[in-house]
């Protein structure tokens, strides 16, 4: 199963680093799945062996954009994420940034979309604590769940 709790994916992450496999980890709301969405996975899966999402849970998609999201609730965004190809494990969390997680996984890339400043990502300095790096991938300009949501108010 490609969907796991919290509970198992340091777990999980032991094991594929004691196989010798490279993890990549990203996190986001990912609340309505666009090209830019598929376009950034597929090119953070190709830094590793291994891709772990971290998925906002719909409480921490409230806190961070609003009472209106998420549109898609949790339960199916994780499903639609894992039928990704480029996307190994999904695991969903509460907080509004994915600094636990990240101290649970101990990614050896942690990516996050070029439209981030690595300064002002507080997982960032947990990464490189651990051994690992941050890297920013472009984003495809005018992709966001954020527009598609304007486009279909109009």
């Amino acid at each position: 199963m490609k969907i796991v709790d919290t509970n198992h994916i340091k777990t999980i992450a032991e094991q594929l680093k004691a196989a010798g496999k490279t993890i990549v980890f990203t996190n986001g709301c990912f609340d309505i799945l666009h090209v830019g969405h598929v376009r950034y996975l597929n090119a953070a899966r190709e830094l590793g062996d291994c891709l772990i999402l971290g998925l906002n849970s719909d409480q921490s998609v409230r806190a961070l954009k609003g009472p209106t999201r998420p549109i898609n609730t949790q339960d199916d965004r994780a499903e639609v994420l894992s039928a990704l190809s480029a996307v190994d494990y999904v695991v969903i969390f509460n907080e509004s940034t994915a600094e636990n997680l990240i101290s649970q996984i101990k990614p050896s890339i942690y990516v996050k979309g070029g439209d981030y400043n690595i300064k002002d990502l507080p997982e960032s300095s947990i990464v490189s604590h651990h051994g690992g790096q941050t890297i920013l991938i472009p984003e495809v300009i005018g992709k966001s769940s954020s527009n598609i949501i304007k486009k279909m108010q109009k």
